[in-house]
């Protein structure tokens, strides 16, 4: 699967600013050129050669608060998601083999976390809890499970019906084995597409949770807290929420962009690309001429 979404503009474009993010996530605050904490006695500068992006209304250098603040953004939007995978996928492929009352209880819990306002629910349990972006992110990955859930189902009851998954159950295979040879292979392509979506979702979450100050406290810096700081100084920088926003706006983009790369090159649209750029490539010896031998014909 990888080798094909390479084989695609959009999904090389995806991963290279993925890896920039996650570069950014890995060695930001090693690059930061200043103290993303130390105040300054120039507030609200323009940018210049001490600072690139210039300070914010404390005189700290922008760009070291944006980069020390990608690896809590990153990490938040991948707890989200795999925390949602962890919760969503794996009740969704054993509701199809595990009976109908495991079936029952696992709908009705999706249903019911479908209903719940992940934002409220966020804020009430960092009430309970305490204010920590962990336990939000947590919270929230259980909300957005009943994606995976309802994703790893449907490809589990189209692979369940199948003949050779039949045959394995009645010549005696166990669930477990008959979910890693048959069925994971089936339905890892679409729950990859859920998962790079909900990256890009987690990182919504994680801007909209910190721009209203939940989850990490200032003066810790976080994309969506250098987006809530900038808005109350428009009048004397109009410019400075274009960095944080940008950011995310491009993080997002790539996600969404991985995740339709990755709904391309899977399934029949998949097997259908490749057998369309093997005619090609047949179309293609078949136009060329072969070449004279050396030293002509005897």
């Amino acid at each position: 699967m990888v080798r094909r979404v390479l084989s695609l503009a959009t999904g090389r474009i995806a991963l290279a600013v993925l890896t920039v993010i996650a570069v950014l996530a890995l060695f930001g605050p090693l690059l930061a050129p200043q103290n993303p904490l130390a105040t300054g006695d120039h507030p609200l500068a323009a940018a210049s050669g001490a600072h690139w992006l210039g300070t914010d209304y404390l005189g700290r250098d922008v760009l070291s608060r944006l980069l020390d603040g990608s690896r809590v953004s990153v990490l938040g939007s991948l707890e989200v998601a795999f925390t949602a995978l962890a919760i969503g996928a794996v009740p969704g492929i054993l509701s199809v083999h595990l009976g109908r009352v495991f079936e029952w209880v696992t709908l009705r819990l999706a249903d019911t976390l479908v209903a719940l306002p992940f934002l409220l629910f966020a804020v009430a349990v960092i009430a309970l809890l305490g204010n920590g972006l962990s336990q939000a992110m947590l919270v929230t990955g259980a909300l957005v499970s009943p994606l995976f859930y309802r994703v790893a189902r449907a490809a589990t009851l189209a692979v369940a019906r199948s003949p050779y998954v039949e045959a394995a159950i009645v010549s005696g295979a166990s669930i477990g084995w008959v979910v890693r040879r048959h069925v994971w292979a089936k339905v890892l392509p679409p729950i990859a597409v859920a998962l790079a979506q909900t990256v890009g979702v987690g990182f919504v979450i994680v801007s909209s949770l910190t721009f209203l100050g939940i989850g990490v406290q200032p003066p810790a810096p976080t994309w969506g807290g250098l987006l809530a700081s900038d808005l109350g100084y428009l009048s004397h920088q109009p410019w400075a929420p274009l960095a944080p926003a940008l950011l995310i706006m491009v993080t997002v983009w790539a996600c969404n962009l991985l995740a339709d790369a990755i709904r391309d090159v899977s399934g029949e649209a998949g097997r259908a690309l490749v057998n369309t750029r093997k005619a090609r490539a047949n179309r293609r010896r078949e136009a060329d001429p072969a070449p004279a031998p050396a030293g002509g014909v005897r």
